[in-house]
């Protein structure tokens, strides 16, 4: 398996922050359709570099932690996530680490 973690800012340049139902829109549209096997989202406060302005700043942000197969399949879903993020809210990026991981959801 590969989990992924998937760092979404909420705070969005020339507006207020992505509101909860926004992220729910998002969720419901987007994460769900591509990656059905569902995923878990925690909500942190985040800083980073901004690369164009070099300033460190701080803002709300939604984690979301997903184990799918070690797959091109699954890594092109996530993919899909990250830029339709990136494009309907206008962000410079969606910040993400993986690694490889063994585990189940089964029962036994």
């Amino acid at each position: 398996m590969r989990v992924y973690e998937l760092y979404f800012a909420r705070a969005i340049e020339g507006r207020a922050d992505l509101t909860d139902a926004e992220w729910v829109t998002f969720r419901n549209t987007v994460i769900i359709p591509n990656l059905p096997a569902g995923s878990t989202v925690l909500d942190g406060e985040g800083a980073w570099l901004n690369p164009q302005t070099h300033a460190t700043s701080s803002e709300p942000t939604k984690v979301l932690v997903v184990a799918v197969p070690d797959t091109t399949r699954s890594a092109t879903a996530i993919q899909r996530v990250r830029t339709a993020y990136v494009t309907t809210f206008h962000q410079i990026s969606v910040g993400m680490t993986s690694q490889s991981s063994c585990g189940s959801f089964d029962p036994e």
